[in-house]
Parts: structure tokens; sequence; C-alpha cells
């Protein structure tokens, strides 16, 4: 794959300084807030720390309640955007007293810009909480880099969901269930969840195939798996 860059590649044109706040502004008014959706882990999840986040693009919601969270994105622009350190440090010290983090200490952002897709140069089992968003199969490429009972938190965009559901290394463990008044996660019912509409075999090859989510009878905003094996 041409598109493929090594993780450990720079890019020499950063973003200035002020104008890091209003990139990400622009782009959290498309996405959305995530910070509540972090914060709901972090609460259920008080003994995670460590947080891989591949395919991020400049979304730094996780930073807000997580004290190390590493970054990773082949766009240029995450790039320029994560190599203003002390400006993102900056946004992320604003946000996390915004949203009640009253935690005096400054969190580490790091930031690797690469495919997810490719060797990484970051440790096997390091991280508690493993990210997919959104940004296709990232469960299949980075589990390794998972600790054994860490977390992926993993929604159905791209099929991961549905990728994480047949992997012998994970069990479903929780759902996340959005609503008005944020996020919050439920470990009831988990047999009721990822019971597709139509019935029929999952494998790996045809979820690579489509590219797609699989529709489900009951669905949720995203699952958490438990990394088991």
């Amino acid at each position: 794959d041409g598109s493929r860059r090594d993780a450990s590649s720079t890019v020499s044109v950063m973003t200035p300084p002020g104008q890091v706040a209003a990139f990400h502004a622009q782009y959290e008014a498309k996405i959305g807030d995530r910070a509540p959706l972090f914060g709901a882990l972090a609460a259920a999840f008080p003994d995670a720390t460590t947080v891989l986040y591949p395919g991020s693009y400049v979304d730094i919601a996780p930073s807000i309640w997580f004290d190390d969270v590493t970054y990773l994105d082949l766009d240029r622009r995450a790039a320029r955007f994560f190599g203003e350190a002390g400006a993102v440090g900056d946004l992320v010290a604003e946000r996390r007293r915004a949203a009640g983090n009253d935690d005096p200490r400054r969190p580490r952002v790091s930031f690797l810009h690469g495919d997810y897709r490719s060797e990484l140069p970051l440790p096997e089992g390091a991280f508690d909480l493993l990210v997919s968003l959104y940004a296709g199969f990232i469960s299949e490429h980075c589990t390794r880099h998972l600790r054994s009972g860490g977390r992926l938190l993993v929604n159905s965009s791209h099929g991961d969901a549905a990728m994480a559901s047949i992997d012998t290394r994970y069990l479903l463990s929780g759902v996340v269930r959005s609503s008005g008044q944020g996020y919050d996660l439920s470990s009831d019912d988990l047999d009721t969840y990822l019971v597709p509409k139509k019935p029929g075999p999952i494998d790996v090859e045809a979820l690579h195939r489509s590219g797609r989510g699989i529709a489900y009878t009951r669905a949720a905003f995203a699952y958490v798996f438990t990394r088991v094996a």
C-alpha cells in the first residue's frame, strides 16, 4: 500500500500554536464532544491509565480523563497538530479543568505518525485501553499492544466490533449506551447484543470484503471487550 508511512516519520511543517485550539474546535464540532464518553470509561475502569488510540486524527478527548495516551494517525494534519506539543498540552489542561478533572498533574500526550497496520515502535501488552472508533480493523492489528485483562472500546463502524466478536482473544464485557444525559456502561443482558439481523456465519474474509459494520437486532453506541488471551 503506497499510502502507508513508517510510524516514526515526522512532518516538518507545524500548525501555528495559535491555531491549535481553533483547529480542534472545528473538528470537534463535526464529531461531537467525546470527553463524556471517556469520562464514563475512566470511572468504570479506575485501574486503566495507558491508552492507545489508532486513527485518532486530532480527537484529544481521552487525555481529558486518562493520564497517558498515545495517539496514532497517518494524516499529516494530525502530525502537524500534535507537533505543537506545548499548545496541545495547554489545550488538554484547559479541557480537563472545564470537564471537572482537578488532577493538577499534566498528562502524557504522545503521537505516532504512521499506519496502525504496520509494525509499530510500541511494546506488546503495554496499554490498558485500546480505542477503535470509525477507523477500520484496529483490533485485528493492534491487540498485541493491549495487556491481558485490558479493554477494547470499539464501535460497529467498518465492522471492527464484529471482528472483535469472533476474535478468541476477546470477551464482550460491556456495552456503552448514549443518551441526552451522556454515556453509561452496562454489563446487563450481554447475550442480547451482537446478534446479527441476518443469520449467517461471520468470518474475517467477509468482514474484509464488506468493510462495513453488521446490523444487529439490538445495537449499542459502542462495545467493551476484555482481552482474555
